[in-house]
């Protein structure tokens, strides 16, 4: 400490310079920023949630979307199989070819109590259904099959709305051929499968 003097002898207030730190320490500073961390922290852990539940959410529309889509393919694929099968009727003049063995694709009358023959095993994969020869119009797996059943001969007189004869075919026939098409459609991934069933009469020239 140094020490000066004015020059009429009375001393001025003492100057003191010195390289020391004097540490003050503030009441509640450690504290507020201990708060303030762990505020961040959490709003950073519902950041992190709400990013994640985004993705998931995303990811399983995007799921949705894509098997619904296999779906309509699918569905797309067995109408098709559908029109073929019904274009193969037309031309049908004998109930004949349809035999309990399902040759080609085309079986004959189901006796009672049997299982639905498109719960056969094999049933698509074999001789007893046949591929849709028209392409679907849509990428699909594989290509869709179908197979015809006929299930009844129906008499004329026994039904009146056939009385005039609404299926066409000569006006001299007496009965009206029933016949019961079931088709399967792939759609773009082997897991997407679609079953229709449709039934359809004539009368045979």
């Amino acid at each position: 400490m140094i020490g000066r003097q004015s020059r009429f002898g009375s001393p001025f207030p003492m100057v003191v310079r010195s390289n020391s730190r004097i540490a003050r320490t503030l009441p509640g500073i450690g504290r507020n920023r201990g708060v303030a961390l762990f505020i961040s922290l959490v709003l950073l852990l519902i950041l992190t949630i709400i990013g994640v539940s985004a993705v998931q959410t995303t990811t399983l529309e995007t799921r949705m979307a894509r098997n619904e889509h296999d779906a309509l393919l699918a569905f797309q694929a067995a109408e098709s199989a559908l029109r073929d099968a019904e274009a193969f009727l037309e031309n049908v003049v004998s109930t004949a070819i349809f035999t309990p063995a399902g040759t080609d694709g085309l079986w004959d009358i189901p006796d009672m109590g049997e299982i639905e023959r498109w719960r056969i095993a094999d049933v698509w994969t074999d001789a007893t259904s046949v591929a849709a020869p028209t392409e679907p119009g849509v990428v699909v797996a594989e290509r869709p099959r179908f197979f015809i059943e006929h299930v009844a001969s129906v008499l004329r007189e026994q039904n009146a709305y056939q009385l005039n004869d609404p299926y066409g075919g000569s006006a001299g026939a007496d009965r009206v051929e029933i016949f019961r098409i079931t088709a399967r459609g792939v759609g773009g991934t082997a897991n997407a499968q679609v079953v229709l069933q449709t039934t359809f009469g004539r009368i045979l020239d």
